[in-house]
């Protein structure tokens, strides 16, 4: 076998707390916080002088985790306006399964969460939407109808 799981996504954040805020609402727990530095850094991510904070939090069932980053060191990079359309080539979106997917956008959206467009039925199976949080990250949430 050639992986044995997908261990985490990073997402790179300029204001890390209101980022932690919004993924503890959605449902994630914080596993901890620590700032990263020095040689590993610098040799895995391909850049000099990489200092920066980070934050793993990870989701109920403790199989997936999300990884934020706020760099100090250098300094991050707009990737463009943070309210890009769904179809930029990239990264798309990071999906989340949920019981309630009215009350979920409802707890978000004093974290600053936008529907890109709207709560949608696929056939008798899925309520979906796609939310727009903070650093303009774009979450879809899905509630699997029974």
């Amino acid at each position: 076998m050639a992986i044995q799981r997908m261990d985490n996504v990073g997402i790179v954040v300029e204001d890390m707390d209101a980022a932690i805020a919004f993924f503890v609402e959605l449902g994630m727990e914080l596993e901890g916080r620590a700032e990263v530095e020095g040689l590993v850094a610098d040799q895995c991510t391909g850049l000099d002088g990489v200092h920066c904070d980070i934050a793993m939090l990870r989701t109920p069932d403790g199989h997936s985790r999300l990884e934020l980053a706020k760099y100090r060191s250098p300094a991050a990079i707009s990737a463009g306006p943070r309210n890009r359309p769904h179809n930029i080539l990239g990264t798309h979106r990071v999906m989340f399964a949920v019981d309630d997917i009215e009350d979920t956008v409802a707890r978000l959206r004093p974290h600053g969460a936008e529907l890109v467009g709207e709560i949608a039925r696929f056939e008798d199976s899925y309520l979906l939407c796609y939310l727009r949080g903070p650093e303009g990250i774009i979450v879809g949430l899905a509630e699997q109808l029974h």
